[in-house]
């Protein structure tokens, strides 16, 4: 294992600048919100740490890339912000994403919810979920892993054309794989930043996907004609878990990061790390180091406080339903399923860990 460690004076001048005008701005931010991001150089902090590689194939070995600050992200030129007529962020659903409609409806409103308090100030809206069929697009059965794989620069397509006028961005989210082009295995999402469109699938995200026993194996691909999508009536959905939900918010609110102009983070542990398969991507934390925070709220304009809390809500919020009742004990006459937030709880800690310093 390496441990990627930069110097105090590194990382103060990696988020504070030393750009007079862009120290000044500093400055005139909460005390309890300079107080936190100061731990980003704090070497004894227990909530920022370093960033830590487990093998040659980790993000940062393989793609190596330049390091973005707080200037370089301010100055960026071609970087996108939200305007007072362009403040909404549309999650479009592609095909269904619950093994019933109760169980896609609940969640997409519990993603919904987590990226209103992430992207904490922004509106967040839902657009009528859509059938593969309505993208058009191209689809294959991956030749490795016999699952069903769409498009995704076709669905980049399809959604610029949705793109609602108030919209700063609009996601796509499907339960299907995704693959860029015929050379390509697969991809997790694509974005294009210049059209504030993006697409990301959670199909990977199942406990069962890379084991023998997987479901969503396709025999042999059977279409009469580039508009038969048949073959999505039924396609395999995993069950909903807490891990998936988690891994769910990650994938979304790390893309939705690089639609603001945020990079691949890499001065500490933090969401906007890249991530080159699943077990790194579990190994990235739910936060923003205290550098990709500042970009943030630069963009947004959120209280930090407040954004905190907000989080704390959505965990805390689990939807009424039958104790311990299980998605696949659910009927779809049943009200609200209960949220599975197990998986954050520790991240929970760690949240009033830090409005306990902000709030000092």
């Amino acid at each position: 294992m390496q441990i990627i460690r930069h110097s105090e004076q590194t990382l103060k001048t990696a988020l504070i600048s030393k750009n007079p005008v862009l120290v000044s701005q500093y400055e005139k931010l909460d005390a309890g919100e300079q107080r936190l991001m100061n731990e980003a150089f704090q070497p004894a902090s227990d909530l920022f740490g370093p960033i830590t590689l487990h093998s040659p194939s980790d993000w940062i070995t393989s793609h190596p890339e330049a390091p973005q600050d707080f200037e370089q992200f301010f100055s960026d030129p071609y970087r996108k912000t939200p305007s007072p007529d362009k403040r909404s962020i549309y999650i479009q659903a592609i095909g269904s994403l619950g093994n019933t409609r109760i169980i896609s409806e609940e969640y997409i409103k519990w993603l919904t919810g987590y990226c209103k308090a992430y992207f904490y100030g922004l509106r967040v809206k839902l657009l009528e979920p859509v059938p593969v069929s309505a993208t058009r697009c191209s689809f294959r059965v991956n030749e490795n892993t016999q699952n069903l794989q769409i498009h995704a620069g076709d669905i980049l397509k399809f959604l610029k054309k949705k793109k609602p006028e108030d919209a700063f961005c609009i996601v796509g989210i499907t339960m299907i794989d995704l693959y860029p082009r015929d050379s390509w295995n697969f991809v997790f999402g694509q974005a294009s930043l210049t059209d504030g469109v993006g697409i990301f699938s959670f199909a990977r995200y199942g406990s069962d996907f890379y084991s023998m026993r997987y479901e969503g194996k396709v025999k042999k691909l059977k279409k009469t004609s580039s508009s038969d999508y048949s073959i999505f009536n039924n396609y395999y959905i995993p069950e909903i878990t807490s891990v998936l939900l988690l891994r769910s918010c990650k994938t979304l609110t790390h893309e939705i990061g690089h639609i603001f102009g945020l990079r691949h983070c890499q001065w500490l542990a933090c969401l906007m790390q890249g991530s080159n398969h699943l077990e790194e991507a579990d190994r990235r934390p739910l936060n923003l180091c205290p550098i990709c925070l500042r970009k943030l709220q630069c963009a947004v304009g959120f209280s930090i406080v407040e954004r905190y809390k907000a989080l704390v809500r959505w965990i805390d919020d689990e939807s009424s339903g039958t104790p311990g009742a299980t998605p696949e004990h659910s009927r779809e006459g049943n009200g609200n399923l209960p949220k599975p937030v197990e998986a954050f709880k520790e991240w929970k800690e760690w949240i009033i860990k830090c409005l306990a310093v902000l709030q000092k």
